[in-house]
């Protein structure tokens, strides 16, 4: 077996451990005259990124906590927020704090049982491994089969809302910059 068939064996067993109805719970929070705010750290935070840039293309009101224009989170708002470990000090304390002022969070963590997966509305289970060492376990390093695994759960979450919204592949290429 090489290590690409590897790699791909481990995401497929992750994937096969997302639960969808889990998925559905956090489409009913992301709703598109809500702002949706993302969070993580490090990789994690880098596939937050990339849901936040996705759900631009299909047409919601998108910020990045963190970024030099991202105005303040308030009560009514939605937060993602992505910790593997589900304990990141960076995510769950502004986590926490948000879910206390009103706001609704849905959390991307490998444990469920975790802080951060206590705290969500909606709560998206990835138990790809992590740099702790839980979840499934790995041949790659620190926390890539969970960022991975994340990456691809948060697209089909996009996948999900797009089809819920009616905004087909065209609708979000327009969105998509031009500038390439």
């Amino acid at each position: 077996m090489t290590l690409i068939d590897e790699v791909v064996k481990e995401v497929d067993t992750v994937m096969g451990m997302v639960d969808e109805t889990q998925l559905t719970a956090a489409e009913q929070v992301i709703q598109k005259d809500k702002r949706i705010f993302v969070l993580g750290a490090g990789r994690s935070g880098l596939m937050a990124k990339g849901f936040a840039m996705r759900l631009m293309h299909i047409g919601y009101t998108v910020y990045v906590i963190g970024e030099t224009i991202t105005p303040s989170i308030q009560p009514g708002d939605v937060l993602v927020a992505v910790s593997g470990s589900g304990k990141t000090g960076t995510v769950l304390e502004p986590a926490e704090k948000a879910k206390a002022n009103g706001v609704a969070v849905v959390a991307v963590t490998s444990k469920a049982d975790s802080p951060l997966g206590q705290i969500g509305d909606a709560t998206l289970v990835v138990p790809g491994a992590t740099k702790g060492g839980d979840g499934v376990k790995s041949i790659q390093l620190l926390s890539t089969l969970f960022d991975q695994s994340v990456h691809i759960t948060l697209d089909v979450l996009c996948l999900m809302l797009s089809r819920r919204d009616h905004v087909s592949n065209d609708a979000a290429k327009a969105e998509h910059s031009n500038m390439e």
